[in-house]
């Protein structure tokens, strides 16, 4: 007479209850970390976007005043005002003819930038725009101011296209200042820097 088999049935793993210890410090960290949450989103409304409009002082390629607020022009960088370039073997004021384009650009209509960062001087990283015109984008795309963290698609086209500086050779200007004037290189204003500015802006409040 053969003998029937049948699986023996599974246990089921049942964990041990955690120790009154274990509970408390997962409810405590717990309670941490919703406080640090809590204290986060109620000091995110300090880091303010400011607006500032009116007619502007146009200081070189990348930067304007309005007003008593200086702006700097956010995710590009222009030849400085005295900066010369080299086109056709000979060289050429890049750094002038700059800050001449955003002048046609602004076309004497009154200016609005927004921005909440600052650079090491103090001035607003803005968006600027002038009847419509996004005044950064425009200058990155005419070939007188190079990407910085920002607008490299319109560089490479206006590269492709030899506008502006691209139709020669020319210092890139953070090399140029560096050079002429031994400034520190300013960083990028990418997705990074804003990031770290903004932690930075938050714990400044703590």
């Amino acid at each position: 007479m053969s003998r029937s088999w049948s699986p023996r049935p599974r246990r089921r793993y049942v964990a041990p209850p955690r120790s009154l210890w274990r509970r408390l410090v997962d409810y405590g960290l717990t309670s941490i970390i919703l406080g640090l949450l809590i204290l986060l989103a109620a000091r995110l409304d300090r880091v303010e976007t400011r607006k500032t409009q009116g007619v502007a002082i146009i200081n070189d390629g990348d930067s304007i005043t309005l007003g008593t607020e200086r702006i700097r022009m956010r995710g590009i960088d222009a030849p400085e005002y005295t900066q010369t370039c080299r086109r056709n073997g000979a060289d050429y004021p890049c750094g002038t003819l700059a800050r001449q384009s955003l002048v046609r650009l602004i076309a004497g209509k009154p200016v609005s930038c927004a921005g909440w960062q600052r650079d090491r001087y103090g001035r607003l990283l803005g968006d600027c725009t002038a009847g419509g015109k996004d005044l950064n984008r425009a200058q990155v795309e005419a070939g007188w101011a190079v990407a910085y963290g920002d607008f490299e698609s319109e560089e490479a086209i206006a590269r492709a296209g030899k506008a502006g500086i691209w139709a020669g050779t020319f210092d890139q200007p953070q090399d140029w200042r560096d050079t002429h004037h031994g400034e520190v290189v300013e960083r990028k204003h990418g997705t990074l820097a804003s990031i770290g500015d903004a932690v930075r802006e938050i714990f400044r409040f703590w």
